[in-house]
């Protein structure tokens, strides 16, 4: 799955990588985190822009918005099955920004945060879907996201049997066009070539949501060896 990640690019840069212009400030997110509004771009026709919104997907049917918790993630093998996701794929796909993303990796007893990303330290877009749902009482509208995942990569089955899927660059288009079949915009969701990406130790402050700055990106000082007996 994909539960944390990040994005801290300048604006202009990321502007000119998306070929986007930026809607509205930019907050540099080292610790992305589930009910953050976030910086995508969707499918939607007119003017191509980055937009802020909510992650955790709300099917425009939810009674309740709370639902959004448990959507953070789509499966991509089972889109077309899910009532959640069907109607999404058909007409509402989103490029999510990143320039990487964490995971926890299984050493000993303990759970030690990495975070991968593309060698080239260039951003990248992850596949998603969107969706609005309206309050029926208030009329409040809440713009919100999910994020595809596939199956790991050689690199990452170690770390975890599933990551999210990022799109190459080519495919970023074809994630988008609202021409095209379901059956061809499948065929884009899959695992990102292993060779062109790294995974590094980070702090484990990212597991605290509070902490959103650079200094989760060095890992943890290994603890002296006289200070382990207290």
């Amino acid at each position: 799955m994909c539960g944390r990640y990040s994005i801290f690019a300048k604006a202009k840069k990321l502007e000119k990588r998306f070929n986007a212009e930026l809607g509205d400030d930019l907050t540099p997110r080292y610790n992305a985190a589930p009910t953050q509004t976030l910086p995508i771009i969707t499918n939607a026709e007119g003017e191509r822009k980055i937009e802020f919104f909510h992650w955790g997907l709300i099917p425009s049917w939810a009674e309740n918005p709370a639902i959004g918790s448990k959507m953070l993630n789509a499966r991509a093998e089972t889109l077309t099955e899910k009532p959640s996701f069907k109607k999404a794929l058909q007409s509402r796909r989103c490029l999510v920004l990143a320039d990487g993303f964490y995971e926890w990796k299984t050493e000993g007893k303990k759970k030690q945060p990495v975070r991968t990303s593309l060698k080239s330290g260039e951003m990248f877009a992850m596949a998603g879907l969107w969706e609005n749902w309206t309050d029926k009482e208030t009329g409040e509208v809440i713009h919100s996201f999910t994020i595809i995942t596939t199956e790991a990569n050689d690199l990452l089955k170690p770390i975890h049997d599933r990551m999210p899927v990022i799109l190459l660059p080519k495919n970023e288009e074809i994630w988008l066009d609202n021409e095209l079949p379901t059956e061809q915009l499948l065929k884009v969701l899959k695992s990102y070539p292993a060779d062109e990406l790294k995974v590094e130790n980070v702090s484990k402050s990212v597991n605290n949501v509070a902490y959103d700055d650079c200094s989760i990106l060095l890992p943890d000082a290994e603890e002296p060896e006289d200070l382990k007996l207290f």
